[in-house]
């Protein structure tokens, strides 16, 4: 892992040699104005116009100066500003400013460089305007006496290339080269002096360079002439070599220069200093004149200037002087951290992209050797790669695809480390964001929900609310709901139910009854806002619950009869005797259709009693003659609801002295008073007319029972789920039905009231 999370970037000069010569080298004249041509880099790179601008391409220069502009419409490389090759590079010669052609789509990198073209645009100057020259008159035509040199900013032919004199009656100017193409004046005795005739001369030396015109620069000599002076200054060495660290402290003695000379008094006595003093070595060194001692007056820095060439001059108190050469070689130290600038930066990225391209970035470090070799890398664990590019350049890729569901945001540390002692290094730290996908569907909080609510409701009623997350941003997570089509019972769906798109709350639009609809169930979709939209579906199931809004219904005896039936009592019958049966029926549901009977009045009280879960009537006591034949009761049939409801029920019981004893409706107190031989007459005729009736009431029950079973099972409208009762009969006395000894009902009819008699 760690070795795929480090580049090190080893630098090999021969490496370095091939990607140099592979650069595409331009040029330009110095001081050419802002926006000047420079090449036109499609055709360079033969590439047509537009896909410069389709591959996204950038100009990238050294520490991130912009020199030039790039036309993406005509593919021309300008010049931003105006180019100093004096101040870009000094006295190097070439001047080459490289920079790079950056393409994003697909990523590449090309190097090349501008070649800086110097033009004569700086005349020679001298450090100093007035020279001092002492010469003893017995010096021999031919001598050579060294002169100042002058500088010129300019380089190659715009630079020094000769030196004149003026007057030239005595001497002769020679111009003598050194290394680095510096050429410097050497004054040539060509007469011998006369102090007597001339004492002092005053000189006129002009430096010229090769420009076109040539520009020059003066200075003026001083030639005093001396009485002899018979021996020069020489020094033990002519040429010192020295190293020196760059991170020497100032006032550091770098040598110690020594000459002799053989004249004693005053010709003898030798004074050292700085011979040939460009303005940069002044800064830089100082020499004792006493001891000879070079001393370092500023700050070295290796990155900047590698090596001095210093000239040190012996004179002595006749004017003599010798000259010798201090080669101060500096050396490096790591000083320099590794520096990293940041070409190309892509941020946010998209998720679900594989090996995407997120950064460019270039590393350098101005120290040398092992000093400036780096390591690079990020840290572990990152979905990230680091690939090295041309020119020390690097990408910085994802690995895999990203999810921003689970991490939307990366810290990248770049570190940069060079290989000195001690190790130097720098971090850069970038936040990656990551931008959502739409590639996560709404997630319900539950696959199934179940909403209740009371029957009779009031139109758009609140019933609850669904609710769904998506783990994606910004409009992607944006929910909204609706209903999927579909119907109940015969309806569509969005005549019951309405949905909030933007929230899930759902609304009942029309009152429900429970015993028309007990339950129903209907898909809820929901879909994100992103492109395409993603979606779920989650089930409602809709409970409606039961009110008790259904009054219980007798259904035995029937209470809308004209004339209602009689139960027979015998009076033989003992207590507990079963008399009748209340049978009624609540279309509600739950404790709501829970049954309980009571007797509210009744002709005697005690004679009866009626269960309270079953509605059955059984005699409380035995019956006697006292007992009036007709009996009316009244009971009530109340449910279990709250508030409760209730109903009653009107029972005709007759007591009777036995099932063939004739029937005789006693419509007043009076008629227990009829004579016993017109009761014997009545009831042989009721006799006869109840075998009669008796077998007509068969025929006419199963009739009207076979007529009621065929419309129960064809017309649910009365027992159905969707009548006002529903299809089950609430059994009062654990069965639900009739018991078997009621399920026949008789009414008998005579000329003076009905009976009722049960099997």
């Amino acid at each position: 892992m760690k070795l795929k999370r480090q580049v090190i970037c080893l630098v090999i000069l021969l490496c370095v040699g091939e990607a140099r010569s592979a650069n595409r080298r331009f040029s330009v004249a110095e001081e050419m104005e802002i926006g000047s041509f420079v090449v036109n880099i499609a055709k360079s790179l033969k590439l047509e116009v537009g896909e410069l601008s389709a591959r996204a391409a950038r100009v990238l220069s050294e520490d991130n100066q912009q020199y030039f502009q790039l036309n993406l419409g005509t593919g021309d490389l300008l010049l931003r500003e105006k180019l100093d090759r004096e101040e870009l590079c000094g006295s190097t010669e070439p001047c080459l400013l490289p920079f790079q052609i950056l393409l994003e789509k697909p990523f590449q990198i090309i190097p090349m460089e501008l070649r800086i073209q110097d033009i004569n645009d700086n005349s020679p100057a001298f450090l100093e305007t007035e020279m001092l020259l002492i010469i003893p008159e017995n010096t021999p035509p031919g001598t050579l006496f060294s002169l100042k040199n002058a500088a010129d900013l300019d380089v190659g032919e715009n630079n020094i290339q000769n030196y004149k004199i003026f007057p030239s009656t005595h001497f002769q100017i020679h111009t003598r080269s050194l290394g680095e193409g510096n050429k410097y004046p050497e004054l040539l005795l060509d007469k011998a002096l006369d102090r007597e005739e001339h004492s002092e001369m005053r000189l006129t030396l002009t430096a010229l360079d090769g420009g076109s015109p040539p520009r020059s620069g003066a200075a003026e000599v001083k030639v005093v002439i001396m009485d002899a002076n018979d021996n020069i200054p020489i020094f033990t060495q002519s040429r010192y070599e020295v190293q020196v660290s760059e991170n020497s402290l100032i006032g550091s003695l770098i040598v110690t220069v020594s000459a002799t000379d053989l004249d004693i008094g005053n010709n003898g006595q030798l004074s050292y200093s700085l011979f040939h003093r460009s303005e940069e070595i002044s800064k830089t060194f100082e020499v004792n004149q006493n001891s000879g001692e070079v001393r370092i007056r500023k700050k070295l820095d290796f990155e900047t200037i590698q090596s001095y060439e210093v000239e040190i001059e012996a004179t002595d108190g006749g004017g003599l002087s010798g000259k010798c050469t201090v080669l101060v070689q500096v050396t490096d130290v790591n000083d320099n951290p590794p520096e990293l600038t940041i070409s190309s930066l892509s941020n946010p990225i998209s998720e679900n992209l594989p090996e995407t391209l997120v950064a460019v970035f270039k590393t350098r470090d101005r120290d040398s050797g092992d000093n400036g070799k780096m390591i690079c890398s990020i840290q572990d664990n990152l979905p990230f790669l680091l690939k090295p590019s041309v020119d020390n350049f690097y990408t910085l890729l994802t690995e895999r695809e990203l999810d921003r569901e689970n991490r939307a945001e990366y810290n990248i540390t770049i570190t940069v480390m060079d290989l000195g002692t001690p190790r130097l290094k720098t971090e850069h730290n970038i936040t990656i964001l990551v931008s959502d996908v739409n590639d996560n569907s709404p997630v319900f909080t539950q696959t199934i929900y179940t909403l209740y609510f009371q029957e009779n409701n009031s139109p758009a009623l609140h019933i609850g609310s669904v609710s769904a997350s998506d783990r994606d941003s910004g409009t992607n997570a944006k929910v909204t709901y609706s209903l999927l089509t579909s119907e109940i019972s015969d309806l569509p769906l969005f005549s019951y139910i309405s949905i909030n798109s933007d929230n899930g709350h759902l609304y009942i639009l029309r009152s429900l009854d429970y015993e028309a609809i007990q339950t129903f169930q209907f898909t809820v979709r929901a879909t994100d806002g992103g492109s395409p939209g993603l979606s779920s579906q989650a089930l409602v199931q809709v409970v409606v619950q039961d009110e008790n809004d259904n009054t219980p219904f007798v259904l035995y005896p029937l209470q809308n009869g004209t004339a209602p039936c009689n139960d027979l009592v015998p009076r033989a019958a003992e207590p507990g005797y079963l008399v009748t049966k209340v049978v009624a029926v609540d279309g509600d549901s739950g404790q709501n259709s829970w049954l309980s009977y009571q007797l509210l009045k009744a002709t005697d009280p005690g004679l009866f009693t009626v269960w309270a879960h079953n509605g059955e009537v059984h005699t409380a006591r035995p019956i006697t003659d006292k007992d009036a034949i007709k009996q009316r009761l009244l009971v009530l049939v109340k449910d279990n609801g709250e508030p409760s409801l209730s109903t009653e029920a009107t029972l005709n019981v007759l007591l009777v002295d036995g099932f063939s004893e004739p029937y005789v409706k006693l419509s007043d107190v009076t008629n227990d008073n009829i004579m016993a031989d017109s009761l014997t007459f009545y009831l042989v005729i009721s006799l006869a007319s109840i075998s009669f009736l008796f077998l007509f009431s068969i025929t006419l029950f199963i009739a009207i029972y076979l007529l009621r079973k065929k419309k129960s099972a064809g017309d649910s409208g009365y027992f159905g789920s969707n009548g006002p009762y529903p299809n089950h009969l609430v059994d009062v006395s654990h069965s639900g039905t009739l018991s078997q000894s009621y399920q026949y009902e008789i009414c008998l009819t005579s000329g003076s009231g009905p009976m009722s008699s049960n099997f």
